[in-house]
């Protein structure tokens, strides 16, 4: 051995004194020919490292994130937490698996300030490996961009997707810019040798650290790699306008009135696809409407400056308004769609005016609709019985008022904030038993903010213990341990969804079938009439320790038996 030893240290001394005598141009001759495949081998290596010296591998302590089955219901399995110091790119490489039944049953990835159980733990972002995303309001879906193509020519991108995403191997890199931005890029090569590439951007922490992990939905993930290494996002490409867009902006103004822009927004469109809504202080009227003569008029509105705020070449559009007499008087002439609210609490409840149609008298004695843009909205109150809420119009020189009527009936309980505050998983209702066998039906009104499709009534199963089985939305969406279980169905327009929840009569039967499944039926009955049902069949539970419970978030729920 000594011998051995002895002579490997005379054979590198001596190829070390030839590469000091011959000098780089003679290197060559001693490039690696034995065994025929270490090159290849030194090469792959190599590449597979990144090539700086600033290089931070990360100890991965779940190598297989979620069951293999890919039985992992939503926001039950995840990977490590990764952080990102500001300044630092994360690069992650993992096999990826899935159900290959929806499109979201693959990676997604969370990107946050904190871990999940930290005090003040906030998002910033779910990004699914489908294009798709939700997230706080710097969140913006237009930033994501894709290649993914029609592959078998059956104008279907998503079945070719989904076929591609089985057993690929996916990296992304998270890119923490000093800019306050994240630059999220995701490639994924698959076994058909087609490589899918996403993108996506959003503003986050210049200098606080930031938090990225692996969620799984009917999937897993065998992880490779992980280590951080120095952005490379030092600026960011500055983008032109391309568009501008006026909302809210008056209908018409009272003589005398000069404000002609009133509570309006100016959104800008820039050439990367984003949106911003800009301050009005940067906004210029090419054309000033006369404000002194009746009439229609016209206003021509500019902005001229890039996403980083550089000036250039304007952009322009135009919105008309019409310059009015006084309102003297107002009339309901249509009653809103909901006329009769269930409440339980004793704070004011929110006037929605949806279906509402006002009509003023003017001081000329013409009369007309008065958009309910135009209009403001007293609060109802909080008693049974017939009540009335305020309806005004403040104009140039007086505000004039009408009544609207309403019946108020008391329910049994409510769940969430009157005034649509709750955030998601602080509002809850009472624990109900679900015996094996049995049924538990929870009847209730729900009002909403109809910002979202899930501002509206989620149902918990969980045992007694609080320990969870599933989490199930009204809008066909849940998670849980025992949700990769369930068969879906339901009969929504979902164009309409979000605008028709508020006033919406609700009936939530909670199955035990005393087979270790549970459904949950949700019957739900429009203010107009319309109906329609969300189920959920055969989610995993313990039939002899079933209880379930109602869950809300900027919405509220009168419980009425």
């Amino acid at each position: 051995m000594k011998t051995i030893r002895l002579m490997k240290c005379v054979l590198c001394a001596t190829v070390l004194a030839a590469f000091v005598l011959v000098g780089c141009e003679d290197l060559y001759i001693y490039s690696i020919d034995a065994p025929s495949d270490l090159q290849r081998r030194i090469d792959s290596i190599a590449a597979a490292k990144p090539s700086t010296g600033d290089t931070t591998y990360l100890t991965i302590i779940t190598s297989i994130v979620g069951p293999e089955d890919n039985s992992a219901g939503w926001w039950a399995y995840f990977s490590d937490y990764f952080t990102i110091p500001a300044n630092k790119l994360l690069h992650l490489e993992f096999i990826n698996h899935g159900t290959g039944v929806n499109n979201w049953n693959n990676w997604n990835l969370a990107l946050a300030n904190a871990q999940r159980d930290a005090s003040g733990y906030a998002e910033y972002f779910l990004l699914r490996s489908d294009a798709y995303g939700w997230g706080n309001a710097d969140y913006d879906g237009a930033m994501i961009s894709h290649n993914y193509s029609d592959i078998d020519g059956d104008d279907d991108i998503w079945n070719d997707f989904r076929t591609t995403m089985q057993g690929a191997f996916v990296s992304i890199d998270v890119d923490h810019s000093v800019t306050g931005n994240v630059f999220v890029t995701s490639t994924a090569v698959g076994t058909n040798g087609v490589t899918l590439v996403q993108t996506y951007q959003q503003p986050v922490s210049a200098t606080d650290d930031i938090v990225a992990f692996l969620v799984c939905d009917g999937s897993s993930f065998v992880m490779k790699k992980a280590y951080l290494i120095p952005s490379k996002k030092a600026v960011i490409e500055d983008v032109e306008p391309v568009s501008i867009a006026i909302s809210g902006a008056p209908a018409f103004v009272e003589l005398g009135d000069e404000n002609f822009w009133g509570d309006a927004i100016a959104t800008v469109t820039f050439a990367d696809g984003s949106s911003e809504v800009v301050d009005s202080a940067d906004i210029s009227f090419n054309v000033i409407p006369d404000m002194t003569t009746l009439g229609k008029k016209t206003v021509v509105v500019a902005y001229s400056k890039t996403k980083q705020g550089a000036y250039t070449k304007a952009i322009t559009t135009v919105y008309s308004l019409e310059v009015t007499n006084p309102v003297t008087s107002l009339a309901v002439t249509t009653m809103p769609n909901i006329t009769t609210y269930y409440y339980f609490r004793s704070d004011s409840i929110i006037f929605n005016p949806t279906g509402l149609v006002v009509t003023g008298a003017y001081s000329d004695g013409t009369v007309a609709v008065i958009p309910n843009t135009a209009l403001k909205f007293g609060k109802i109150p909080a008693a049974s019985g017939p009540q009335v809420a305020v309806i005004s119009y403040v104009g140039a020189t007086k505000t004039v008022t009408v009544n609207c009527p309403f019946t108020l009936v008391q329910g049994v309980s409510q769940v969430g904030n009157t005034d649509f505050s709750s955030g998601w998983w602080t509002a809850f209702s009472e624990n109900y038993t679900v015996a094996s066998g049995s049924s538990v039906t929870i009847s209730m009104y729900c009002y909403s903010s109809q910002v979202n499709n899930w501002n509206s009534p989620c149902t918990i199963l969980r045992k007694a213990d609080n320990t969870e089985n599933a989490v199930v939305r009204m809008d066909s969406f849940g998670w849980g341990p025992g949700y990769g279980t369930a068969t879906l169905t339901s009969d929504w327009n979902w164009d309409t969804f979000k605008s028709k929840i508020s006033g919406s009569r609700i009936v939530i039967t909670v199955t035990n079938n005393g087979n270790n499944t549970a459904d949950i039926l949700y019957n739900v009955t429009y203010d107009n009439g319309e109906t329609h049902f969300q189920k959920y069949a055969g989610i995993t539970v313990d039939s002899s320790d079933l209880t379930c419970a109602l869950v809300t978030e900027g919405s509220y729920l009168v419980i009425v038996q």
